[in-house]
């Protein structure tokens, strides 16, 4: 089974496309994008009092339609499903607008029910993330809607379509694009009275993770990050140390706002404060980035099946054979710096847990980039993780992934900017390890060395006997010891 498929979600802020490749891979279905379009359209900001869309808003999204009809031509109708959000529904002249959309995209377009949105937005990050027994929270702030859901595995808990969006926020409370703390304090409050009505349920039902899935959440995510005001993902006092720079500012400066992109500063504020109030009323502690969302969900509901496995390991599988990498040693490499992990006998949890999977993959693709040269062929490697498309993998996933890559070879002086934490230094550290002792590509039993780690010591015990017989070993661990220096370790060579 190979063949295509096209989702098109005509939100209130953004319209997008995106057309999936279906790939059958030892009897299970994937779906790897191959194209996406996205557009600003702001259909939300085209409403009037009376609940009418002007007619330039009109016109913007008939325009873009027919440029993505142009797309998708020659595309069967089964394979092709456009879904249409808040302002579709609640536009009073829709009449006016919907048969000229269908006839500019060339397809049916459905108006759907808020809960439809919120169940296809589980469904769509759901399958864009590793398998779970935890109970997620999901959150995407649309331009008109905002959509609020907490699922275990592929079962929705809870579904809620907000009657807010970054748009219509901005309109209302921000409308000239001056931002004040009393008109920002007048947001929040009126994002949490919407959140009020289903915040106590929600926070009985509980989760252990929480995503945001929207332009606005991986915007926001993106300024926090750039600007150093959040290492990983949304916080609250992140977010209110942005609102405390936008109100200082009294409107937003896109110069000064690293990460973010200009039609997103349009509605920045709105979001903003929609987001401090999900994180005060749900008694948000930390939200990541969560793909596919609306679209990918689509998408999902026409290949007709959910799938319940860690995809992460199949696009692992499917990167190997692509990227042409000796499955024998990539084996070697796996095996060897897991067993290095073990011993440095970190505390349990799920760091951990995420560090071990990232080293397990970064093994078995760190030669990805011999397919390109050989030559700093860890840097094609690393540049291959981190931009290639990975079904399953977050671009934070991704990220690790070619941080651990990259830090496999070479001097780690190169390292210091990404600004590795002490656990992934010591990840890193077991990977190096496993490829400087399998040089030779042969199977190295019993393992010559071990590790034990104090603080930022690290005594690599290695057999007295063993070094005297392989002398390159010997050097190559001698070089490591001075190299490690450089990123503040001690590493200590003990003869046994």
């Amino acid at each position: 089974m190979d063949h295509l498929l096209a989702a098109v979600d005509l939100g209130s802020n953004s319209f997008r496309l995106s057309i999936g490749r279906v790939i059958q891979h030892n009897g299970v279905e994937h779906i790897y994008a191959i194209d996406r379009l996205r557009e600003s359209v702001r259909l939300a900001a085209g409403l009037d009092d009376d609940k009418r869309i002007d007619t330039d808003a009109m016109d913007r999204a008939v325009a873009v339609l027919e440029r993505f009809g142009e797309r998708l031509k020659g595309f069967h109708p089964n394979n092709v499903r456009a879904v249409a959000t808040n302002t579709f529904r609640v536009a009073r002249n829709i009449g006016e607008l919907l048969p000229r959309a269908e006839a500019a995209l060339g397809f049916p377009i459905e108006v759907i029910s808020g809960q439809e949105e919120a169940r296809l937005i589980f469904t769509g990050i759901t399958n864009e993330l590793p398998p779970s027994d935890n109970r997620r929270l999901m959150i995407d702030i649309g331009g008109g809607s905002t959509e609020v859901i907490i699922g275990k595995g592929f079962k929705p808990l809870q579904l809620s379509s907000l009657f807010m969006g970054c748009v219509s926020f901005t309109k209302r409370f921000f409308p000239d694009g001056k931002i004040t703390e009393d008109r920002m304090q007048q947001a929040i409050l009126a994002a949490r009275r919407e959140l009020e009505g289903i915040a106590k349920q929600y926070r009985r039902t509980g989760w252990q993770e929480a995503y945001g899935s929207s332009g606005t959440a991986k915007g926001l995510i993106a300024i926090l990050q750039e600007s150093g005001y959040s290492r990983r993902g949304l916080t609250l006092e992140g977010l209110l140390t942005l609102k405390a720079k936008l109100v200082k500012d009294g409107r937003v400066i896109l110069e000064d706002l690293p990460g973010l992109k200009y039609d997103r500063s349009l509605v920045l504020s709105g979001g903003l404060a929609i987001m401090i109030a999900a994180f005060q009323e749900l008694h948000i502690k930390t939200m990541l980035a969560g793909e596919g969302a609306l679209r990918a969900g689509v998408l999902y509901d026409l290949l007709g099946r959910e799938l319940a496995h860690d995809k992460r390991e199949e696009t692992v599988n499917r990167f190997m054979k692509r990227y042409h990498v000796d499955p024998r040693q990539a084996d070697r490499v796996r095996r060897v710096s897991l067993r290095l992990f073990d011993q440095l006998k970190l505390e349990n949890g799920p760091e951990k847990d995420e560090l071990q999977r990232s080293l397990r993959w970064a093994a078995s693709l760190h030669e990805a980039g011999l397919s390109i040269a050989h030559a700093d062929y860890h840097k094609h490697s690393a540049y291959i993780l981190e931009n290639a498309d990975m079904p399953g993998f977050s671009r934070d996933d991704q990220t690790l992934l070619a941080l651990l890559t990259l830090g496999h070879n070479g001097k780690l002086t190169k390292l210091k900017n990404s600004d590795p934490d002490y656990n992934t230094w010591l990840t890193i550290l077991c990977l190096r390890l496993a490829v400087l002792l399998l040089r030779r590509r042969e199977n190295q039993e019993p393992l010559p060395i071990s590790l034990e780690v104090r603080g930022k010591t690290v005594c690599i015990h290695a057999d007295k006997a063993w070094l005297q017989a392989h002398p390159l070993s010997d050097y190559s661990l001698r070089t490591e010891k001075r190299e490690w220096t450089k990123a503040g370790f001690d590493i200590d060579l003990v003869e046994v």
